[in-house]
């Protein structure tokens, strides 16, 4: 049996990315994404890394951005979603199969494949063309090494074309020796503190390591990554997404809440979201976490926080259920006099419909809450999200996110299409 080889596709600079193509006046123009409640730099264009750090807050930088000519934008989630979405079903046409690993990578399957590099450049090219995201590919015979082939096909993009294919033996030597271990996939700021101690500051040096002394000292993962950098495939390609265990829905309001009513709002909302979320992948949840805090940063404000796990009557996806039981939650942790920054709705204890055995005399999920919720559902992937909701949740809330630098839905919203005159 051959052995296998993978690629990893990963689009350049994302979220920039995307505020790009309906922005083409924008091409030479740095960029830079900012987190929710406009807080900091999550993401950063190219031409704007020199100029400003990943995570700096966006309050201290402005100054910075605007005299460098960078452009801040409001992340804009409901876009990359969508563009992901396009990204990877272009990406799927062109391969045997897939793994979408996050909103802008993917694994994706190059066994039996003869010219890997063609192929590359056809998916750069084929994705570049229909929605307008630069990409970069990496292959090699583990995914380890993929990602090692991508980061290097990223860095030396001028010389190799933004494809760089690492099964030859010489060539993932030398690409080894060249990358700091710290770029290796999975080794985190702590990890590499320590390898480096133990004199291991390259991905040639960890290849080389032994894997037993990395499993003792370390885990079983870091011997594998070990494993994978010598070239012996030990994580295969998962193209079924396995479902989630835990679904959060969390946002921090767009100013300080002091009264109780808005909080219900901002709690209903994000139950109705995590509920959305648990029957897209058809499971069931048991319970459901309400917490709520204050702002944990600014020493003159008073700090609070409290969460409390509800148990419902039974495993259910119905929304009008889980949002009683998580208002009931914040009912019983809310206190007055505090200024609350935040509010998050966790659902737990998650089992896969079908998968479980309970008791037999036990209370069920009525089967009407399963068709009302299924009509839900149908509604809103028809006619888009909030067409129908429970009356607590709000189509404009008063507490939401601040989001001043926000660019148009382009792709998801009948009001916000891009508008061509010609003529």
């Amino acid at each position: 049996m051959a052995d296998p080889v993978f690629a990893l596709i990963d689009c350049n600079s994302f979220y920039a990315s995307c505020e790009r193509v309906f922005r083409p006046d924008l091409a030479r123009t740095p960029i830079v994404v900012l987190s929710n409640n406009d807080g900091c730099v999550i993401a950063r264009s190219a031409d704007a890394k020199p100029f400003v750090k990943m995570g700096a807050p966006y309050h201290q930088v402005h100054e910075v951005l605007r005299q460098h000519g960078i452009l801040a934008f409001s992340s804009n989630y409901s876009l990359y979603g969508d563009i992901s979405e396009r990204v990877m079903t272009v990406i799927e046409s062109l391969v045997p199969g897939l793994e979408v690993y996050s909103i802008d990578e993917a694994f994706a399957d190059m066994n039996g494949i003869q010219d890997r590099d063609q192929l590359g450049r056809q998916i750069r090219a084929t994705v570049l063309k229909t929605t307008g995201i630069p990409t970069c590919v990496g292959i090699a015979q583990t995914k380890t090494l993929a990602k090692l082939a991508n980061h290097a096909a990223k860095r030396w993009q001028k010389h190799y074309g933004g494809v760089m294919d690492i099964c030859d033996p010489e060539r993932r030597d030398k690409v080894l020796k060249a990358v700091k271990v710290n770029e290796v996939w999975g080794v985190g700021r702590r990890m590499n503190e320590h390898l480096t101690n133990m004199g291991i500051k390259t991905a040639w040096d960890l290849a080389q390591a032994d894997a037993w002394t990395l499993r003792q000292k370390f885990s079983i993962v870091v011997e594998k990554t070990a494993r994978e950098l010598r070239g012996v495939s030990c994580l295969a390609l998962e193209e079924a997404a396995a479902a989630k265990q835990e679904i959060c829905s969390s946002r921090s309001f767009g100013h300080r809440l002091k009264d109780i009513e808005p909080i219900r709002e901002a709690v209903a909302t994000y139950a109705s979201r995590a509920c959305e979320k648990l029957r897209a992948q058809g499971s069931l949840c048991k319970k459901v976490r309400v917490a709520i805090r204050t702002g944990m940063f600014n020493p003159t404000e008073a700090k609070f926080a409290k969460g409390i796990v509800c148990e419902l009557p039974y495993p259910t996806d119905d929304t009008r259920l889980i949002i009683r039981a998580a208002l009931q939650g914040l009912e019983a942790v809310f206190r007055e006099g505090h200024a609350y920054a935040k509010a998050e709705v966790m659902l737990l204890d998650l089992r896969q419909q079908g998968e479980f055995t309970d008791d037999l005399f036990a209370e069920t999920q009525p089967v009407a809450a399963e068709k009302v919720m299924s009509v839900l559902d149908s509604i809103n992937n028809r006619w888009g999200r909030g067409t129908m909701r429970p009356a607590r949740v709000p189509v404009t809330p008063e507490w939401g996110m601040k989001q001043e630098l926000k660019s148009p839905n382009y792709t998801t919203r009948w009001d916000q299409l891009w508008t061509a005159r010609c003529k």
